[in-house]
């Protein structure tokens, strides 16, 4: 990183290998922040930016075990 500023931030919708994260915590290392797909969409949902929710609860009754009753 070159130039004026102060911190980098690489975000993906995937993962960070361990070596990843183990390099942004590196002594000397330029700081970096590290976005992972979770993060992100947590981030999007704090945020409220392009996603909504719904909370859901769903039931599935067992017959069989009525049947034993």
């Amino acid at each position: 990183m070159i130039g004026r500023t102060d911190k980098g931030l690489f975000i993906t919708t995937g993962t960070f290998t361990a070596e990843a994260k183990k390099e942004v915590t590196r002594d000397g290392a330029p700081p970096i922040d590290l976005i992972d797909g979770d993060q992100l969409g947590e981030l999007l949902k704090s945020l409220k930016l392009g996603v909504t929710t719904k909370m859901v609860e769903d039931v599935t009754v067992a017959p069989e075990w009525f049947a034993g009753i």
